[in-house]
């Protein structure tokens, strides 16, 4: 596969990091990434750094992955979960929640000040009360189901 100008720069900072460990000394450091930035494929690239330690991700993340990567390859995009999707849902709908009901709120507010009639009827908790129920149900089910958020 062909190497893009982003795999040539990782590494070369791969490089550089190599060279403030102090694994390869000055020329060597400028010969590796002048070939680097001339490396046409993903194996020219690995080729120039195939020698060096390259700092890897927790085994966890390592294992996950099917089919081998080129060394200088930029890592996998994280995957769509079902976990991800729920937290994502209940976020948004939290937040056009609170949305809702602030603006409910104004409008009593606005409508209570225009008026003379004193008490107004709190029709806004209607709209908060049901709804914000099924968001507390949804929200115990994710935690009870993924644990909280906060912990990871």
């Amino acid at each position: 596969m062909r190497a893009g100008d982003s795999d040539r720069e990782r590494v070369a900072e791969i490089l550089r990091d190599a060279h403030g460990d102090g694994r390869l000394a000055q020329d060597e450091l400028l010969q590796r990434i002048e070939s680097a930035y001339s490396a046409r494929t993903y194996r020219d690239l690995d080729q120039i750094i195939e020698d060096l330690p390259i700092a890897r991700g927790r085994p966890a993340e390592i294992t996950g992955q099917v089919m081998r990567r080129p060394r200088s390859a930029a890592a996998p995009e994280r995957k769509i979960t079902a976990q991800r999707v729920s937290r994502m849902f209940l976020t948004v709908n939290w937040w056009v929640y609170g949305a809702t009901v602030a603006l409910c709120m104004v409008i009593w507010m606005l409508v209570l000040a225009a008026t003379d009639n004193g008490v107004q009827y709190f029709w806004p908790l209607w709209v908060a009360g049901p709804w914000g129920v099924l968001l507390g149900t949804g929200e115990l089910g994710y935690r009870s189901k993924w644990g909280d958020p906060g912990r990871s």
